[in-house]
């Protein structure tokens, strides 16, 4: 004759359900990324490398390089900026430059092409400048 077999109660099942739900949601607010915990892009381009060209990026506006997750604008002729694209609120990467804003999708907070400063809340920290220079018609990270 064999040993009866184990039927949990409906309770414990349920409880179970319950705690790894739990766990699962825990989980999902764990940091866990290697880049500092944003969550977006990878290590910023090594000096030298080419970013762009300077006919790429809109006087007055500006371009978002996710896999370099970078912004770069020129808000007047012949003056380029660059920025990390973590917002500085949530780590969202940007995803948008919308005239004189860089925009972050996540919250909706905003940010100047002109020096990053933070336009709208929830953000209240300007963006991470990043060094680049012209090299010809070339954008290049310093």
């Amino acid at each position: 004759m064999s040993a009866p077999a184990f039927r949990p109660s409906r309770r414990i099942v349920f409880q179970g359900l319950g705690a790894l739900g739990v766990a699962a949601a825990l989980a999902g607010c764990g940091g866990g990324s290697d880049d500092g915990g944003s969550g977006v892009g990878g290590a910023a381009p090594e000096a030298g490398a080419a970013l762009a060209t300077t006919a790429e990026v809109p006087v007055g506006g500006g371009i978002v390089l996710p896999d370099a997750n970078l912004v770069i604008t020129q808000p007047t002729e012949g003056e380029f900026k660059a920025f990390l694209a973590s917002c500085t609120h949530s780590g969202t990467q940007v995803n948008e430059v919308d005239g004189a804003e860089i925009v972050c999708p996540n919250h909706g907070s905003r940010f100047a092409i002109a020096d990053g400063a933070a336009l709208k809340p929830p953000a209240s920290s300007p963006l991470e400048s990043f060094a680049i220079t012209v090299d010809g018609d070339n954008l290049v990270a310093a």
